[in-house]
């Protein structure tokens, strides 16, 4: 059950960071600190990743990291065997 409920909140940590990383120099406090506390958490794989799954170009100078939906799809599939 705990381990249940560390990958949901890994999963929302994701999302957040994914969307506060080009803000993360304009953070304060508390944001900031917990923003810091899981980049540290998610760059170290990001970077792995991104070596092996470049970003997807979808559009004009528009890409997508790859290597966030594979960190997302992977908590997906630990979450369903978690259940089992």
């Amino acid at each position: 059950m705990i381990l249940y409920i560390i990958i949901n909140i890994l999963i929302l940590a994701l999302f957040i960071y994914s969307k506060l990383t080009p803000y993360k120099m304009q953070l304060t406090g508390k944001y900031q600190s917990i923003f810091l506390f899981f980049e540290k958490l998610f760059e170290p794989i990001l970077n792995l990743l991104r070596k092996i799954a470049k970003p997807v170009q979808v559009g004009n100078g528009i890409a997508v990291d790859t290597s966030q939906v594979i960190i997302l799809v992977l908590f997906l599939i630990i979450l369903n065997f978690i259940r089992i």
